[in-house]
């Protein structure tokens, strides 16, 4: 397993089967592309995780990237929020998945992080860092964001900004994290959703670029096909 699906899958929704995996996730975490200091981080993530009751695991999951948009882990949704501009990144993704082999087995959105990590495992060095190179502020906000919430994601998101090689600094974003108003409170959910009353008829907004709601449901298993 490349550090990449590793990254993957650990930042995927934790479903059941993962504890039957357990060693060979620890396998995976001594890869030499990583720093002694960061395999070791990885171990320690893998082992809280493996003693962690999985519907524990689940419920932080939840609590973490599924409230609130500044955690997702949707990529477009960081470049081009609710902008039709997003919709079509989304189809261009899908035509790059399909051009390289890849089909989606399952209806999640091809910008999910995660997917798109599995994506890159399979695609040659030089373009999976070029990828990480482009998104690597928002996996650097992200891990900023996870470091000042005291979430131990942190590591998995900051190895992916070292692997892009890019100029992320990541002192800098986590002085703005520090500084943001969190969206991921009962006040601000509330505000959400008043914002985001349902209008019907000629008042209702396009759906080509509504925010995905994520869910286990949406989180099942799902393959990348070669």
């Amino acid at each position: 397993m490349s550090v990449l699906k590793l990254i993957g899958v650990l930042l995927d929704y934790p479903r059941d089967e993962l504890w039957q995996h357990g060693e060979e996730l620890l396998e995976a975490c001594d890869d030499p592309a990583l720093s002694p200091a960061r395999r070791r981080q990885l171990q320690a993530f893998v082992r809280d995780l493996l003693a962690t009751d999985p519907l524990d695991a689940q419920d932080r999951w939840l609590a973490t990237f599924d409230r609130g948009r500044s955690m997702s882990l949707l990529v477009f949704e960081h470049i081009h929020g609710e902008s039709r501009d997003r919709g079509q990144a989304m189809v261009d993704l899908i035509d790059a998945y399909r051009k390289n082999g890849f089909e989606l087995d399952a209806r999640e959105l091809p910008d999910y992080l995660p997917l798109l990590l599995e994506y890159l495992a399979h695609r040659p060095q030089a373009e999976a860092k070029d990828w990480l190179h482009h998104i690597g502020h928002i996996a650097g906000m992200l891990a900023a964001r996870a470091a000042e919430r005291q979430l131990p994601h942190a590591v998995l998101l900051e190895i992916l900004v070292e692997a892009g090689e890019g100029k992320v600094n990541l002192a800098v974003l986590r002085q703005r994290a520090s500084e943001e108003v969190r969206d991921d409170t009962v006040e601000a959910m509330d505000r959400l959703w008043e914002e985001e009353a349902v209008r019907f008829g000629a008042d209702a907004p396009s759906q080509d670029c509504d925010p995905p709601h994520r869910s286990p449901a949406r989180a099942q298993p799902r393959e990348i096909q070669p």
